[in-house]
């Protein structure tokens, strides 16, 4: 997730560059597929529609995005598209299930779903794109608990946004 200095998520107060966004259509290109709430799972939903006037790289970014399985965690019944399934039963075991039955890498998307399965112990890897920004306010980036976690690589993928990857201790 794209972070604040001071620890908030808002993709309206900062986005991507265009390096940062390539490197996540390279990231959404080798995803099995994303785990999302109910509220970033609609703003994505974008990606669904086509837009004549979208440029190569947002062209690619929404096959990526199109081609992945995604599964959405919501208590009500929000309008899926295609390749999106409704979670339901316990979050926990329906997690515990994609994790058994999926190969390869899935994204989690969103604060509050983070903050759900990070209490729940079923986070293997966090990802934060660490943004020169300061907020002052808007949703933490760990709004719930706060892992013991253990630096596991950082580097720079703009000239200004540098990847912090951690594992859960």
């Amino acid at each position: 997730m794209n972070q604040s200095l001071d620890g908030y998520v808002d993709h309206m107060s900062f986005g991507p560059s265009p390096r940062l966004f390539r490197h996540f259509i390279d990231e959404a290109e080798q995803q099995a597929g994303s785990i999302y709430g109910r509220k970033i799972y609609e703003m994505m939903r974008y990606w669904d529609d086509e837009h004549p006037e979208w440029d190569a790289d947002r062209q690619a970014f929404a096959a990526a995005w199109r081609r992945q399985s995604k599964w959405v965690a919501s208590r009500g019944m929000p309008s899926l598209g295609p390749r999106a399934t409704l979670l339901e039963g316990d979050l926990g075991d329906a997690i515990r299930q994609i994790k058994h039955e999926v190969e390869g890498e899935i994204e989690v998307a969103g604060p509050d779903l983070a903050r759900s399965l990070t209490e729940l112990g079923l986070i293997d890897e966090y990802r934060i794109y660490l943004h020169p920004v300061v907020l002052g306010s808007g949703t933490p980036y760990f709004a719930g608990p706060r892992p013991p976690l253990r630096l596991l690589a950082h580097d720079r993928i703009d000239d200004d946004v540098i990847r912090l990857r951690y594992v859960p201790v």
